[in-house]
């Protein structure tokens, strides 16, 4: 593995061919030797949970890291930062493992479908609450259907919902791990365009969720 200054981080990972390649494959190699230690805090080593946690945290780091690359100011080391959002991420996923009931396919496929019970049955929810969820969910499938290609929507049903490894993935999508983060990067990239173009944050879509 290169050492690589703050700079250097930053140069590489906005870089393109095998410089970005070389610099993912190293960030790659950071957050999946330090999560292990900072995730025991948590969650036990030999919890099945673990190791598929790791290996999910770490893509969604990566993507995550690739998005935010102008946030970065420097007050720190690039790895510490990286890390930092490594365990923000790993503690947000621990939280809402209920969201993992939920398939796209499902999502997107008819609107006049019934969601996935899993998503949005929740007997203590008020009826209030699930037709604010229901309105949600009915916006989020048509700007999927609207705003992405079908293989970015593939690659977020495989890597996003189903939980299947990258490496997994990429085969079955015919290409290769980096591409398929070029691919997630750029499919978050409109999402976040669209979403703000509808008025829809994050946050109100995970608060349309997770109330009561």
């Amino acid at each position: 593995m290169i050492t690589r200054t703050n700079e250097s981080w930053l140069a590489d990972l906005r870089d393109g061919g095998a410089v970005h390649a070389d610099a993912l494959n190293d960030l790659r190699a950071v957050i999946q030797k330090g999560l292990p230690y900072a995730l025991s805090r948590w969650l036990a080593s030999n919890d099945p949970l673990f190791e598929p946690l790791v290996e999910e945290v770490t893509q969604e780091t990566l993507l995550r890291v690739l998005d935010q690359l102008d946030t970065f100011e420097g007050r720190s080391l690039f790895t510490t930062w990286v890390h930092k959002i490594a365990i923000r991420i790993a503690l947000t996923e621990l939280r809402r493992k209920r969201w993992r009931d939920a398939s796209l396919d499902e999502l997107t496929e008819n609107e006049d479908v019934p969601p996935p019970p899993g998503l949005l049955a929740d007997p203590q929810a008020s009826p209030e609450t699930s037709a604010e969820r229901a309105d949600m969910l009915a916006r989020v499938r048509r700007i999927l259907e609207e705003e992405l290609t079908a293989k970015q929507r593939e690659a977020l049903v495989l890597l996003g919902l189903q939980d299947v490894p990258m490496e997994e993935a990429a085969k079955r999508m015919k290409t290769n791990r980096n591409a398929l983060y070029k691919l997630l990067h750029d499919a978050r990239l409109r999402l976040k365009r669209r979403l703000a173009l509808e008025d829809i944050t994050p946050q109100d879509l995970l608060t349309a969720f997770e109330q009561k």
